[in-house]
């Protein structure tokens, strides 16, 4: 069994259950990362009910955030709103746009297993593009990553199973690995130490070599195990999918007020 990192509801009990008993989880937090510079990534979307976050997301085009199925699942879509240039929840940034959901697309998740935990979720407008929001880059069809590739996650997930959600959002470097991974998931670990996700980073991006290749689904064996890989969907193997959304239902009458921009990879992360 999978445990997402959705933060905790009464729908999720069954789940934190699994979790401390040692089995998957839904993945949530970031483990022994460090404080990302502000707006580094400005591609970040939170996703948010009553003012609080819960899952994260990200800008793929103007008026679209793609993040992971079981995010939204059993949720009205009406109540969430997605947040753009967002860095310290705990204030009243400038620097934010926020949105309502106009639709939500799913292809086949299956919210037992966790298969296909992807969803791409159109905004009731588009984004105003600028230093501090941007659309990100994503793989063409099938446009993988192996073993041994080093990608950054990053989320406002919580520090720690019993610790509370940071203030600013983190990132962590972690290393591509193949084994225990389901042939439509990129999974991670961090070598040598005890890191990762955890609840609150659900639906946030994997980057990889400058392009967003997983969003993050669930974790095994508890935050940070050290033992199993983190679980993330493949955007790569839903790129076809996901532009055909964007050609249907996106701007196709303007260009893009900003072009999208690789993601440079930063140097390793300590702690």
């Amino acid at each position: 069994m999978t445990q997402s990192c959705r933060p905790s509801s009464p729908a999720l009990a069954p789940v934190l259950l699994t979790l401390l008993l040692g089995g998957p989880a839904l993945a949530s937090e970031i483990v022994g990362g460090r404080p990302a510079r502000p707006h580094a990534w400005p591609f970040m979307a939170s996703l948010q009910r009553r003012g609080s976050h819960f899952c994260g997301g990200t800008l793929i085009a103007r008026n679209f955030v793609l993040s992971a199925a079981h995010c939204l699942n059993g949720l009205n879509f009406r109540s969430v709103r997605v947040v753009l240039g967002a860095h310290n929840l705990r204030r009243g940034e400038s620097t934010r746009q926020k949105f309502r959901i106009q639709r939500v697309f799913e292809n086949g998740f299956d919210p037992m297993t966790l298969r296909n935990d992807i969803v791409v979720l159109q905004l009731n407008r588009f984004a105003f593009i600028n230093s501090n929001v941007q659309v990100a880059q994503l793989p063409a069809q099938d446009q993988g990553v192996g073993e041994g590739v080093r990608c950054l996650a990053m989320g406002w997930g919580q520090l720690g199973t019993n610790r509370p959600p940071p203030r600013v959002l983190q990132q962590l470097n972690v290393t591509v690995v193949t084994a225990l991974c389901r042939p439509t998931n990129v999974c991670t670990l961090v070598p040598g130490r005890q890191a990762g996700i955890c609840f609150g980073d659900s639906g946030g991006p994997l980057v990889c070599n400058g392009l967003v290749q997983g969003i993050d689904s669930f974790i095994r064996g508890g935050c940070g195990s050290g033992l199993f890989p983190d679980t993330f969907a493949s955007t790569a193997k839903f790129a076809d999918w996901i532009n055909s959304i964007i050609r249907r239902y996106g701007d196709n009458d303007s260009p893009p007020l900003h072009p999208r921009i690789p993601v440079a990879m930063p140097g390793s992360v300590t702690h």
